[in-house]
């Protein structure tokens, strides 16, 4: 006897790639946020009371891009 399986249920949650990327495109209007203020920069001579620890200093010190 030829057993014929039966399609299998499909759930509300299962959304295929294409119908979560459309769902998503429909819903993008509703997620603009208005831009940040660039925030002013900030003059070098008016930081101080910055403590690194040594350790830190080093570890940095040691990193390609910021010169080791």
């Amino acid at each position: 006897m030829t057993m014929y399986p039966a399609p299998r249920e499909r759930h509300e949650s299962e959304l295929s790639l294409a119908e979560l990327r459309g769902a998503g495109a429909r819903m993008v209007p509703h997620w603009v946020t208005p831009a940040d203020p660039a925030p002013a920069p900030v003059s070098p001579a008016s930081i101080h009371g910055v403590v690194v620890p040594d350790s830190s200093a080093r570890l940095i010190a040691a990193t390609a891009e910021y010169g080791g």
